[in-house]
């Protein structure tokens, strides 16, 4: 894979760039790299529990220096893709208070009476009543918006449940699956990332420890990089569909791979 030949990195956080309150061996360093070599760089995070300011306070606390337009969560995804539809249009969202304040932002009115779309978030502060009104939508066909697949979020302690859960949770009792799922591996997170950049997929690779959510961003041909310090083991990589063009043990090791091929 000529990683010289990228012009944009994105680079998943958890389990990439820092785990849990550390940040792994390596990223600071290529995170300047590329900063050097005038190489755009996103973070991008199917994470929807937590806004793009929250990011940003927590990747100064690992000393790393990001503004906001560099991050892209699930959340901000789904809002904007949905704000181009259907700007101002009534949402019941299940989601914590930062993916509130995002939609918020984006001129959205929550609430749970005759909502025009239901979107599930990853919601830390998930209640059983929040659950019961998600499924009593979804069963009389409102239609249904997830932020993201992600079947567990990674913890420095290990994982816990994530949306996906709840995906299915909804599923088992109302025989519905989401209409659209907004956050990676689909097509909505890289027409964001599209019209920031003004690049081709091609010009673009995705760094990331997940198979079904980076790596699978490959099915749009975008180039992948499989780190092995976040969820996913080399023995997973036997019977996954989404192979990626490169892995290494961590986002360290692209260093000095960069260095060798500039």
């Amino acid at each position: 894979m000529q990683l010289d030949k990228i012009l944009c990195f994105l680079l998943d956080m958890d389990g990439t760039i820092y785990l849990g309150d550390q940040l792994l061996p390596g990223a600071h360093e290529f995170i300047q790299l590329l900063s050097r070599g005038d190489i755009q760089t996103f973070f991008l995070t199917n994470n929807s529990s937590r806004s793009r300011v929250d990011y940003v306070e927590k990747l100064k606390k690992l000393g790393l220096e990001v503004s906001a337009e560099r991050i892209l969560t699930s959340g901000e995804a789904a809002a904007s893709t949905l704000a181009c539809r259907d700007e101002g249009a009534r949402i019941y969202l299940v989601g914590t208070p930062s993916l509130q304040r995002e939609f918020l932002d984006h001129g959205f009115e929550l609430s749970d009476e005759d909502p025009d779309t239901v979107v599930l978030g990853f919601d830390t502060t998930l209640t059983y009543e929040k659950l019961a009104r998600l499924c009593s939508l979804v069963r009389q066909g409102t239609p249904y918006i997830a932020t993201h697949p992600d079947l567990n979020c990674p913890t420095a302690v290990g994982p816990i449940p994530d949306i996906g859960a709840t995906i299915a949770f909804v599923e088992a009792s109302t025989g519905r699956v989401p209409d659209e799922i907004i956050g990676k591996p689909f097509q909505p997170m890289l027409e964001v990332i599209l019209a920031r950049t003004g690049l081709s997929p091609s010009q673009i690779c995705m760094v990331g420890d997940r198979l079904y959510t980076d790596i699978a961003m490959g099915q749009h041909g975008l180039r992948t990089v499989l780190v092995l310090s976040g969820e996913t083991q080399t023995e997973d990589l036997v019977e996954s569909p989404f192979k990626p063009d490169l892995v290494v043990n961590g986002i360290g090791d692209l260093v000095q791979l960069i260095k060798d091929q500039g």
